[in-house]
């Protein structure tokens, strides 16, 4: 039974000469059930055997501190006749070289590390060290995934350690080495063999693949046996040749049925059949005719071989088989041919190292043997001083930085770069890159990356050959825009899930354009980057190239991007202290047209601010139904009259994207400090205007809902009042003034009205809602703001003058306010003005009290002369005393 493949291949250290022998370790078997008496670790020599063992080391790790646990001198020992060498438990059938006791190799999280001749031991409790390294499998299980980490950093750095899988098979099961393509190789599940070949099923294609290539037979007709297992397809099999990397003939199968069927090949009319190409491709063979050019359409699987005199071309390959080698043909091909059946386990295609020489296998199973290569030429040395992150922490991979658009017509140094974010090398397995066509929403390109890691400083290069990238396509393959690069993790081609815009998977994703090629990607920006506006790679910006450079880590955020210089493998060209740019002052969300609108034309947006203000970093963005977003970037500057106008009518000063619906919740007017143009965490919020009482976007704004009282007309304008802000309805006035409330359109008031019961303060919004009600015209406290109003019981008495924003509405406020039931009668006047009248009342008890101090004051006056008579003797002598005496 075949278990999942493990996330990566082993990465092996090895500095041998040629002649130095291929030691792995080819099976571990950990996890036995009861008491564990069957375990055991297999070596295996591809070479001449028996082979001596001298200086060799095996030791096992703790992932529990990542230290020996056990450690074994393997000198004075060596393989058998076949290569194998057994140590486990004593009671192992057959029986092992080195025997030990029961429950001896640990469950995991470990691991196990092979050590050649010419380094310094470990012993037992020391520390795990990558020195000497041959060869080394890391093993967790289901109860501690993340335990040996720390054992994967150092034995292999970017590989996920294997899951051994306890209750994969009914019985016991071991951890054993398979081989993939070329040096690359991996591990399963199976059922254990000691000192016998390991279990490797061969894998199960989900559509179709090149399974057999039967090559110079002598009359020239070569044969190819495809592997379907898809039925009611059409396909075609496509012959190139090498020397003119045009077709040579094509042959279409229309499969009925999941089989493996043979296909035979005219090689005859090839200038040099010691090197061609056949390519599989989805479709009719009208569609490839003889003499026809490489096609740049995806094949779904290709074989490319050659002999080292005459190797193909770097388009043919770039085109077929990206980052892959041709198979190279030995010299005996010119005497009896040569028969290469796939071997490789992995369910990758496009990929002859996959291949082996074996015999012919018609109709069958291909007869593989169970090891192909020896991948001594992998060395890895690790950085000093480094610290490895956690291989299960949530990071994964971006992209990371995009040119897709060079100077000259050649288009010869496009790439795409990746990048893990932990800054370290990491298997690339089970990654997919594709590129999607923003016209059609089509997959064009697809590319695996399986088999392949990152450098050390965590960076992986597609590109044009001119860049030197890890995996060369041919130039001018990265389309221009409006289209998408996206990223995903998949077992299988995103594609084969859907053509259009796959999901299942998804990593990462660029949606970009170039100036005007924005109209037709709204269903590509809707799935992968929602609400979020396209990047433009602006070829203006620099004098020389330019890329879109990530400056930020969050994954599908558009905003995390910048046009900067091309910066291949290397740190982006990112500023290091962003200056924040202040936001423009003075602007104002002035009108908003959108509540009645039936058509997508008749939404628009009016800003209003100081004359010709520059709108660098702003942003506006709708929220519609449920909290859906759309940013739009603003452009430009505003009229010399202060408006600026956003809306696909005739007069507007920047278009509207498209957006899925005509229901909005709010609009935001924001400031975006990086010029991403797109609304973020980040973004300052400068106006709005809410009219939802969603809870969902109430938490997303954080801003109480405007207050609209009465929704009459299709536009929503702003007005003023004593310094206070209200909106009101009104007819739309887009590039002109608003229609606010005014003394032009005036009706004199004088009425009493019945208030509603437990409802109101007895003030101007309580006298705007009972009018409105009995109006319906769309009457606001703008309206009413010279009312005087009083309340006395139910009934509110109201005077001055209601203001209107039309000959129309005023009209229809006097008609009102003639309604002779709401004209105030003397019974109506007695109640609010008379001296029931808390006023009143209260100017009269100030008059009385005044009238009664003034009383009192001249009562005073006159007891107080009364009590006092005037001394009339007194007097009478003063007057003598002033009168002067006769002599």
């Amino acid at each position: 039974m075949r278990v999942e493949l493990s996330l990566g291949f082993l990465v092996l250290m090895c500095l041998f000469k040629e002649t130095t022998p291929c030691l792995i370790i080819s099976e571990v078997n950990c996890d036995n059930p009861r008491l564990d008496t069957q375990e055991f670790v297999e070596l295996y020599n591809d070479g001449t055997n028996p082979t001596s063992l001298n200086g060799y080391t095996l030791v096992f790790y703790n992932g529990n501190g990542d230290s020996a646990y056990r450690v074994i001198d393997l000198s004075g020992q060596h393989t058998d006749q076949r290569g194998f060498f057994l140590v486990g438990s004593a009671e192992l059938t057959p029986r092992p070289a080195i025997s030990l006791p029961p429950n001896s190799v640990q469950n995991g999280p470990d691991a196990i590390a092979l050590y050649g001749p010419n380094w310094d031991p470990v012993s037992e409790g020391g520390h795990v060290s990558g020195v000497g390294l041959l060869d080394a499998v890391v093993y967790t299980s289901r109860k501690s995934t993340e335990g040996a980490d720390g054992l994967a950093s150092v034995l292999t750095p970017g590989s996920v350690p294997f899951l051994e899988d306890e209750a994969a098979l009914e019985g016991d099961e071991s951890i054993q080495r398979c081989w993939q393509s070329e040096n690359l190789w991996t591990f399963y599940t199976g059922p254990p063999t000691p000192m016998w070949v390991n279990h490797c099923p061969p894998p199960t294609p989900v559509s179709v693949w090149i399974n057999e290539v039967d090559l110079g037979g002598p009359d020239r007709r070569d044969l190819v046996e495809l592997n379907l297992g898809m039925a009611n397809r059409t396909f075609s099999l496509v012959l190139y040749d090498f020397t003119t990397d045009l077709i040579s003939s094509s042959v279409e199968i229309f499969a009925e049925e999941a089989a493996i069927f043979t296909v035979p090949v005219d090689t005859a009319a090839l200038a040099e059949p010691r090197s061609a190409a056949f390519a599989l491709y989805d479709g009719p063979s009208t569609d490839f005719p003889k003499d026809g050019p490489l096609s740049h359409k995806q094949p779904i699987d290709a074989f490319v071989y050659s002999d080292s005199a005459h190797m193909p071309s770097e388009s043919l390959t770039e085109t077929l088989i990206p980052g892959r080698k041709p198979f190279i043909l030995t010299e005996s091909f010119h005497t009896a041919g040569v028969h290469a059946s796939r071997c490789g386990v992995t369910e990758w295609t496009r990929d002859p190292g996959l291949f082996v020489t074996r015999p012919r296998s018609p109709n069958k199973p291909n007869d593989c043997v169970w090891f192909q290569s020896c991948p001594l030429n992998m060395t890895y040395s690790t950085v000093a001083g480094r610290s490895f992150p956690s291989i299960h922490s949530e990071t994964d991979f971006l992209l990371n930085e995009i040119n897709t658009n060079t100077p000259g017509g050649a288009e010869d140094e496009e790439f795409i770069e990746l990048w893990h974010p932990s800054g370290f090398r990491m298997s690339l397995d089970f990654i997919w890159l594709v590129m999607i066509n923003g016209q059609n929403a089509e997959v064009y390109y697809e590319l695996e990356l399986n088999g392949y890691f990152t450098d050390d400083d965590g960076y992986f290069l597609i590109g044009s050959a001119k860049v030197g990238p890890d995996i060369r396509i041919p130039s001018n393959i990265i389309q221009n825009g409006p289209d998408a690069v996206v990223l995903y993790r998949s077992k299988s081609p995103p594609s084969q899930e859907s053509p259009y815009i796959p999901r299942s998977g998804l990593l990462d994703a660029v949606v970009y354009r170039t100036r005007g090629s924005d109209k037709r990607l709204s269903e590509i920006t809707q799935a992968l980057t929602p609400r979020q506006t396209p990047l433009l790679e602006d070829i203006s910006t620099l004098p020389g190239d330019e890329t879109l450079s990530r400056c930020g880590t969050e994954r599908l955020k558009l905003h995390a991007f910048r046009v900067s210089s091309p910066t291949p493998r290397k740190q982006n060209d990112c500023p290091t202290k962003p200056t924040i740019p202040p936001p423009p002052e003075g602007l104002l969300i002035n009108e908003f047209n959108v509540s009645n609108c039936t058509v997508y034309q008749c939404i628009f947006v009016e800003l209003i601010g100081p004359p010709l203000t520059p709108l660098n970093g702003l942003v506006l963005v709708f929220f519609g139904e449920d909290a859906k977003e759309w940013s739009v970037p603003l452009t430009g500057s505003t009229r010399k009259d202060g408006l600026y106008l956003i809306g696909n009518v005739s007069n507007a000063d920047q278009g509207l994207p498209a957006m899925d619906q005509l229901k909005f919740g709010a609009v935001l007017l924001s400031f975006e400090p990086s010029g991403s143009g797109v609304y973020g965490k980040n973004s300052r919020s400068l106006d709005w205007l809410v009219l939802s009482d969603d809870p969902k976007l109430q938490r997303i704004l954080q801003h109480n809902t405007t207050r609209v009282e009465h929704i009459m007309f299709d536009s929503f304008s702003r007005c003023e009042s004593d310094g206070s802000v209200l909106w009101v309805t009104s007819q739309e006035t887009p590039g002109l003034q608003n229609l606010c409330p005014s003394p032009a359109f005036l009706s004199s008031m004088n009425v009493c009205l019945q208030r509603k019961s437990g409802t109101g303060n007895c003030d101007r919004e309580e006298l705007a809602d009972l009018l409105e009600w009995l109006c319906n015209c769309g009457i606001t406290s703008l309206h009413v703001k010279g009312v005087n109003v009083s309340c006395e019981a139910d009934i509110l008495d109201a005077r001055g003058h209601v203001l209107a924003v039309s000959d129309q509405q005023r009209e229809q406020i006097t008609d009102t306010l003639n309604n002779n039931e709401i004209t105030c009668s003397p019974a109506k006047e007695l109640l609010v003005h008379g001296a029931g009248s808390p006023v009143s009342l209260q100017v009269g008890l100030v008059l009385a009290a005044l009238l009664l101090f003034a009383l009192g004051a001249a009562l005073f006056v006159y007891l107080y002369k009364k009590r006092r008579p005037a001394d009339y003797l007194s007097m009478q002598l003063s007057e003598q005393v002033e009168t002067p005496l006769e002599l």
